[in-house]
């Protein structure tokens, strides 16, 4: 199975596409702040009914920091937002799909990721 990343998620919805997968809480945060207040609650049911959300769990968490940790001691940083998302895929053992061609580095962590080529 497969988690879906915020870029490939907002690409989808703009073609009204809705695809078998995960999401993470996160990328559903990102994608409800662009959406109009009156809209949002409606998207947000719609998302829920079509994709399984991975909360932030303990699992979650300790992958987050597991990662962190070892990418500070390198001096290099990666947005939070991402490293949660990352983090997701690898505490549920799902492949990550992405636009982002950064989500690559974290690779080496045993992240299984895949660039979504279909969309550029």
């Amino acid at each position: 199975m497969i988690l879906v990343d915020t870029s490939v998620l907002i690409n989808w919805l703009r073609k009204g596409e809705f695809r078998e997968g995960y999401i993470s809480v996160i990328s559903l945060i990102e994608v409800l702040r662009g959406i109009p207040a009156e809209k949002r609650s409606e998207v947000k049911t719609t998302l829920e009914k079509v994709y399984d959300v991975i909360p932030l769990d303990n699992e979650v968490i300790l992958e987050y920091c597991s990662i962190y940790e070892a990418l500070k001691r390198r001096g290099q940083k990666i947005p939070d937002a991402d490293l949660l998302i990352a983090a997701s895929a690898k505490a549920k053992n799902l492949l990550l799909l992405t636009l982002d061609k950064e989500f690559k580095k974290l690779q080496e962590f045993g992240i299984e990721i895949k660039l979504d080529t279909s969309e550029t």
